[in-house]
């Protein structure tokens, strides 16, 4: 598991629809579409020009990196929280937890509470387990509302 993926929410970003299925399928687009000779013409297919380069910077870069690594919302009560109190996760190290940050956050991600309430019950590595099990599986997180 690598823990620059560890969200101060308690998601896992590996798990993530963006970085488990956007991020092969940008590059599996660029270089199919690289292949066939985009490239030569794509500035004569309308948005061609804005589009390419943003579909190559998502293939060498991704699309995100994790709140702790700078992707995400700069405005996230969770992250700035936690980066104040200097948590690494708030279910687990808080004094606080749960508190009005998350009610918003759980409005969106209702199935987060339930891996809060593992990590914070039965600690990071149950809940490790439980995270690298999913990948393995193939489960992608989704906002709900």
């Amino acid at each position: 598991m690598d823990k620059q993926y560890i969200c101060y929410c308690g998601i896992y970003c590996e798990n993530c629809a963006v970085k488990a299925k956007i991020d092969p399928a940008a590059k599996l687009l660029y270089r199919e579409m690289k292949m066939a000779g985009f490239e030569e013409i794509i500035d004569f297919i309308p948005g061609g020009a804005g589009f390419w380069p943003f579909l190559k910077d998502m293939a060498e870069n991704g699309t995100c990196i994790s709140c702790r690594e700078g992707s995400g919302n700069p405005g996230c009560a969770i992250r700035i929280c936690a980066q104040e109190k200097g948590v690494e996760m708030c279910a687990a190290e808080c004094k606080d937890y749960p508190c009005r940050h998350f009610e918003e956050f759980y409005c969106g991600h209702p199935f987060m509470k339930k891996d809060n309430d593992l990590l914070r019950e039965k600690g990071r590595e149950a809940w490790s387990k439980l995270q690298d099990e999913r990948m393995s599986e193939g489960f992608v997180y989704r906002a709900e509302k």
